[in-house]
């Protein structure tokens, strides 16, 4: 339902990895009318950061690592990191090899 001639929509969250932490990276992402969604950075301190804490959707963060971890899986694997095959279908089969492969060796190595 538009509120005072806006239509309303759900926020748009932008997610990086604590090294991106900055006040300057969080302003530009928030001037271009996302939400920036960063883990803070430590950065060697001994006390805690003063002022607000920032605002981080945990769900969201870990969803990003576990893509980020699956695209590692993939470059491990020469193959599918240069796309010899040209049939899609070929390839997305051995994409469930490879994933199938990673698992086995997770699974059976504990």
């Amino acid at each position: 339902m538009p509120l005072g001639g806006r239509i309303a929509h759900a926020a748009v969250t932008f997610n990086l990895d604590g090294g991106f932490d900055s006040g300057h990276n969080r302003k530009a992402i928030f001037n271009a009318g996302l939400v920036p969604n960063i883990k803070e950075s430590p950065r060697n301190r001994k006390a805690p950061k003063r002022g607000r804490k920032r605002l981080v959707n945990a769900a969201v963060h870990s969803l990003r690592l576990r893509v980020e971890r699956t695209f590692a899986w993939e470059d491990k694997f020469k193959r599918l990191l240069l796309r010899f095959e040209f049939i899609q279908q070929r390839h997305y089969g051995v994409k469930l090899m490879a994933y199938t492969l990673v698992n086995l060796g997770h699974f059976c190595a504990a």
